[in-house]
């Protein structure tokens, strides 16, 4: 009887976790900074070698960013997803542009597309489109994708779909990866 019970425990424990939204991501982002550092991939020189041209800042190259932290998104003003994580990553960008480089990266986008949605939105988050090959360490496979990349060029963080950016547990990261 006891097992019984314990196994009905266990079963509704995941349950809980699998089909509760939220608990999963609150689950993820409690523990997931810690297994990603541990298996991080690290960014070359040649990989950081990416022309950017500047929408609402100068045009720059990412290789520019290299030894700095860095908060590194790849979307799209077609995507749905890439623009329903913007919020969140404005706000990220509000409180922590001191601390981190933000690069966004607009893909499969024609400048005044992408114009016209920072200036809809009032968005101030540096944006670029890249002018020279991505390299196949960071071109994403799907939008929206971000990497938080630590100043020795190690990926912490790669998400491969829209998230809250401005949460507890991120600004926690970021403040860890500046020390």
């Amino acid at each position: 009887m006891k097992k019984n019970i314990i196994y009905i425990v266990l079963i509704a424990i995941i349950g809980v976790i699998a089909f509760v939204p939220g608990v999963k991501n609150s689950l993820k982002d409690m523990f997931f900074p810690i297994a990603t550092i541990e298996s991080a991939v690290h960014i070359s020189e040649e990989d950081y070698d990416i022309e950017l041209k500047g929408i609402n800042v100068p045009s720059t190259n990412l290789k520019n960013f290299k030894d700095k932290p860095i908060f590194l998104n790849f979307w799209g003003t077609w995507c749905p997803p890439c623009r329903k994580e913007w919020p969140s990553i404005q706000k990220l960008y509000d409180t922590r542009k001191g601390n981190v480089d933000f690069v966004l990266i607009a893909m499969n986008d024609q400048e005044p597309a992408v114009r016209k949605f920072l200036e809809e939105n009032k968005y101030n988050v540096p944006v670029y489109i890249a002018q020279s090959p991505i390299s196949e360490k960071l071109l994403p496979k799907v939008f929206p994708t971000t990497f938080l990349l630590d100043k020795s060029g190690r990926i912490l963080i790669k998400e491969d779909a829209s998230r809250d950016w401005n949460t507890e547990s991120t600004h926690q990261f970021i403040d860890n990866i500046i020390k």
